[in-house]
């Protein structure tokens, strides 16, 4: 079923980088874009509108803990999951799929779904491509996910039964999404195994999705060998569609995603990097916590222009890690968000201005002038 709300256009290109527009019910997305992960319908110890304040577009919540806790049918009863979060924004869901299957020890899989336990209760639970679909119409979300298998990237045999399983519940989770205001993307699988990629790439874009997310990396493999199912997909799946990696969200890995077709990524990390006392910038992460920043006056990053950065100091924040306060968490997640958005803003402006190969080996230098 095509959204008759949903729309994608690509407004510049530079080799494979590309700037474009994904309109929303409930806005307009410009990528490339990274999205924050509210995996609870909230982004860790950042506010809505701190988020706004950043720019963020876009942020992604996960369908399998929404599903176990409060329940989809409480947040419909609430309004929806803009309403319930007051993210007025466009949200992605994803279906599930990764939490579940990372369940290795309580989950059973067989081709018409998943079983598995609670991570909260040790409840029993039954999730299908048809359930998965339909908590994600009860949450609302602008853009959901099909029901796929992510398998270990190497095992051959694994992923091979996997992929014909996430085919047939592509093909299920269609019949089963009803809500045209909603963007239904395929996941394309197949592990580091080139020619399965190439076949799940061809049939997901037979189905004649809205939108393709490119699934099971950043999960174990080489950089290489994602860069090289990044190169083989951005050559079959449709130029007219946004390309989703998901869970890729370190600065040198949205780079080459971009270089290689990419539009829109997700990742726990800056939040998470946060809540361990870490800062992202572009010249490598800082552990906060060590002691040569207990006297330093300066901020994170001199280049940031972030509220943290704009008002404290390195000093400031390694007291509030030692002396565990919450805010540290909050400020930290502000930075490290704001490092994101701003390298894609930057490669944005790039792409529209021509300028994105030499934005993008000017950014490799910094890293491996740092890394030296």
């Amino acid at each position: 079923m095509n959204p008759t709300s949903f729309a994608f256009e690509v407004t510049a290109r530079q080799g494979r980088a590309r700037a474009g527009m994904i309109h929303t019910p409930h806005g307009t997305i410009p990528t490339p874009i990274f999205a924050p992960v509210g995996t609870q319908a909230t982004v860790k110890a950042v506010t809505p509108a701190q988020l706004e304040e950043l720019g963020v577009s876009l942020v992604l919540s996960n369908t399998y803990h929404l599903y176990l806790r409060p329940g989809a049918e409480l947040i419909a009863e609430l309004g929806g999951l803009h309403r319930f979060m007051h993210w007025p924004h466009p949200i992605l869901t994803d279906s599930g799929g990764f939490q579940v299957f990372s369940l290795s020890e309580t989950r059973q899989v067989d081709d018409d779904g998943v079983t598995f336990r609670s991570h909260i209760d040790g409840s029993r639970h039954r999730l299908t491509p048809e359930l998965a679909v339909e908590v994600q119409e009860k949450l609302g979300a602008d853009i959901i996910m099909a029901f796929d298998e992510c398998a270990p990237p190497y095992d051959r045999a694994y992923n091979e039964r996997a992929l014909e399983r996430t085919h047939r519940w592509a093909v299920r989770c269609l019949k089963a999404h009803t809500r045209t205001d909603q963007a239904l993307f395929g996941i394309v699988q197949g592990g580091v195994f080139l020619d399965l990629r190439e076949k799940s790439a061809q049939f997901l874009v037979s189905l004649d999705f809205p939108g393709y997310a490119i699934g099971g990396l950043s999960v174990g493999e080489t950089k290489d060998e994602m860069h090289a199912v990044l190169e083989l997909v951005d050559g079959i799946l449709p130029e007219d569609k946004p390309r989703y990696l998901m869970g890729v969200g370190t600065p040198q890995d949205i780079i080459n995603g971009i270089l290689r077709g990419v539009d829109m990524f997700d990742c726990v990390l800056p939040t998470r990097l946060a809540r361990h006392h870490a800062a992202m910038t572009r010249n490598g992460r800082l552990n906060m916590m060590n002691a040569v920043y207990a006297r330093d006056p300066s901020p994170i990053d001199p280049q940031c222009s972030c509220y943290t950065c704009r008002n404290f100091s390195r000093a400031y924040i390694r007291h509030l890690i030692v002396a565990r306060e919450m805010l540290a968490a909050t400020l930290l997640s502000i930075h490290n968000i704001a490092t994101l958005i701003q390298l894609v803003t930057e490669a944005r402006e790039a792409i529209l201005t021509g300028t994105f190969d030499e934005f993008a080996a000017a950014f490799f230098a910094l890293q491996n002038q740092s890394n030296a």
